[in-house]
């Protein structure tokens, strides 16, 4: 572990930060791992009854880190695994979980807030998926995830990035408070959440997470092949990409 995620445990809340600031909060392969491993202790904790994540600094999070793309075929391996553990961690947590969106949530940063089960954002918060490396393509299971299918059809395709209130006028958020409250606001939400009884809140996540797989599950499966393919050049480049 390289500490490039804090982790603090009060009142059966979990607040998980991403602190890579001044790459803002560029999802490196090491951050990769600790999310996937931070994510995993978490939902064997007894004593969490709700998670809640935001990013350090100015940024939700701005992707992943491109400057590390490429390199040898043990890299790249390490790119696909590392991002596959990630988001697979955070998509199917057992428990509820809370984006304090304190800024740009981009590409994988995007993908990050929605998959939470909840996204409270600031009022300097955007949302979408403006450029990714060549051959990934926006992660469309991950729109369907919580917006409706002709926003999540939009954004995929378009590239728009939406601004923090448009975000709520369309579902997007739940809330919008000012900056300097956004993660107060977040363990506010998650202390009373966390307050019912635990047994019932993973039941209902349960529930929350089957119809996810019904919805999304297909398509989760094909981005991850297309991921595998894209960053291990196991398949020929499409000539007309």
């Amino acid at each position: 572990m390289t500490g490039l995620l804090s982790l603090e445990l009060a009142e059966g809340v979990a607040l998980v930060t991403l602190q890579r600031p001044e790459k803002r909060n560029a999802l490196s392969i090491d951050l990769r791992l600790e999310l996937a491993d931070a994510f995993g202790h978490l939902a064997d904790d007894a004593g969490v009854g709700c998670a809640v994540l935001t990013g350090a600094g100015s940024a939700f999070c701005s992707g992943m880190d491109t400057t590390q793309f490429g390199g040898d075929r043990a890299n790249r391996e390490r790119l696909v695994e590392s991002s596959i553990a990630a988001f697979g961690t955070v998509a199917r947590f057992p428990k509820p979980l809370i984006g304090a969106i304190n800024g740009p949530a981009i590409a994988g940063g995007f993908v990050l807030a929605l998959y939470c089960d909840l996204r409270i954002a600031s009022e300097t918060a955007t949302f979408g998926f403006p450029e990714l490396p060549r051959g990934i393509p926006p992660s469309y299971a991950a729109a369907r995830a919580a917006l409706p299918e002709p926003l999540a059809r939009e954004l995929a395709l378009t590239g728009r990035v939406v601004e923090a209130a448009e975000a709520r006028a369309s579902g997007v958020v739940s809330e919008v408070v000012p900056f300097d409250a956004v993660v107060s606001r977040a363990l506010e939400v998650a202390r009373a959440i966390a307050a019912k009884p635990h047994a019932t809140l993973r039941e209902v996540k349960r529930r929350i997470l089957l119809d996810a797989d019904h919805l999304r599950g297909h398509l989760v499966e094909d981005e991850e092949r297309a991921f595998r393919e894209a960053l291990l050049g196991d398949e020929p480049d499409d000539p007309a990409a």
